[in-house]
C-alpha cells in the first residue's frame, strides 16, 4: 500500500485524515513538531517545516504528501507583521517541504488551501475553480502565494500537484467560530439570527477527508485545483436549527434586523464577523464530483444534526 506523509497530523483535520488512511490500509507517516507515543499504523516523524533539515528524510519513500500544516487564523493578532508571519509558515514552509519532496522524487503533493483565496463573500455569483483570486485577509493572501509558488515549483520538477480549497469545515471537534456557535446553541441562548437569509457552503470533516483520500492517486486529480463543499447551501438560521435538532434543544432565534447588527458590528470593529454570519459564500464543487467521482457521504444538514447529537452526548 502507498506511503502517505501527512503534515499537521495532530490538527483537527489531520487527526481525522490519519485515522481514515490507517483504516484504509495506507502506510501513514505523520509529521509532528514533538515526539508522540507510538500508535499502530502511524510512523511519527518530528520536524518543523519552517526550519528543520530533516524534511528530505521525512519524504524518503513517500508516494504522496498531504500538506495540512500552517499558521491558521489568529483572532487576537499580536504579531507586528501578521502577513509576514503567515508567509513564513504558509508560503516559505510549504515551499521548503515541496522542495524536499521533489528532491526525494515524491510523485504527488496535495496542498490544502482555503476558499478565502477566492474571497469571503459572494452576492449573486457562485464560486468555482475559474473564479479569480480575491484574498480577503493576510491568511488568505499567504495561501494564495503558497499555491502559486507550489505550482511553479512542481511544474519545474515534474511533481504532480493538487490544490484543495475548503470553506468552513464542520465537525463536533471543529475549532474557532463553529465551536463557539456549538456552545451557544448548546446553552439554548437567544441568538439574533432569526432574519438571516444568507446562503453559505460548508464542508463536513467526513466529506473533506474522503476528498483528500481521493486526491492521493486519482489520475484526474493531477495538476488541478478543486473547491470542496457538501452541495447544499444553508443560512445561519438554518445552521442553528439543524444543530439544535441534533442536540434536542430549542432553536431560540430572535428576529433582529440585519442592518442593526451590521451597525453594531461596525461599531465594535467586527465587520468580518457580520459577513460570516449574514453574508453569503456559495461554492460549486461539481468539478471534484465529475473528475474524481467524489460523492459527499452526508449533506450539510445531516452533518449538522449529527454534530449536534455528538455535542449533546459528550456534554
Amino acid at each position: 500500500m502507498a506511503t502517505i506523509l501527512v503534515t499537521g497530523a495532530r490538527g483537527f483535520i489531520g487527526k481525522a485524515l490519519v485515522a481514515q488512511l490507517v483504516e484504509q490500509g495506507f502506510n501513514v507517516r505523520a509529521l509532528v513538531r514533538e515526539a508522540l507515543p507510538t500508535q499502530k499504523g502511524i510512523e511519527y516523524f518530528v520536524a518543523d517545516i519552517t526550519e528543520s533539515d530533516q524534511l528530505e528524510s521525512a519524504c524518503r519513500g513517500v508516494d504522496c504528501v498531504i500538506h495540512l500544516a500552517g499558521r491558521a487564523h489568529v483572532i487576537h493578532e499580536t504579531d507586528g507583521s501578521p502577513l509576514e508571519a503567515f508567509r513564513h509558515v504558509n508560503v516559505e514552509g510549504t515551499l521548503r517541504l515541496a522542495t524536499a519532496a521533489s528532491n526525494m522524487k515524491v510523485p504527488r503533493f496535495v496542498f490544502v488551501s482555503s476558499i478565502g483565496v477566492n474571497g469571503d463573500s459572494t452576492n449573486t455569483i457562485v464560486l468555482n475553480e475559474n473564479s479569480p483570486p480575491r484574498p480577503h485577509a493576510d491568511y488568505a493572501q499567504s495561501k494564495l502565494e503558497a499555491e502559486q509558488g507550489l505550482i511553479t515549483l512542481c511544474n519545474q520538477v515534474s511533481m504532480e500537484w493538487v490544490v484543495i480549497r475548503p470553506p468552513m469545515v464542520i465537525d463536533a471537534q471543529a475549532p474557532g467560530n463553529f465551536a463557539r456557535l456549538l456552545k451557544l446553541v448548546g446553552r439554548a441562548l437567544p441568538l439574533p439570527f432569526g432574519l438571516a437569509r444568507n446562503c453559505r457552503s460548508l464542508v463536513s470533516l467526513r466529506n473533506l477527508v474522503d476528498l483528500l483520500e481521493q486526491s492521493i492517486a486519482h489520475p484526474a486529480a493531477a495538476n488541478e485545483v478543486f473547491l470542496a463543499a457538501d452541495g447544499d447551501d444553508i443560512s445561519t438560521a438554518d445552521m442553528v436549527r439543524a444543530l439544535a435538532q441534533g442536540m434536542e434543544k430549542p432553536a431560540r432565534l430572535i428576529p433582529v434586523p440585519p442592518a442593526l447588527l451590521r451597525t453594531a458590528c461596525s461599531i465594535v470593529n467586527r465587520k468580518r464577523l457580520y459577513n460570516q454570519l449574514y453574508g453569503s459564500l456559495q461554492i460549486d464543487a461539481g468539478k471534484a464530483r465529475r473528475l474524481l467521482d467524489w460523492k459527499p457521504r452526508e449533506s450539510t444538514v445531516e452533518a449538522l444534526r449529527r454534530i449536534g447529537a455528538e455535542y449533546r452526548d459528550r456534554s
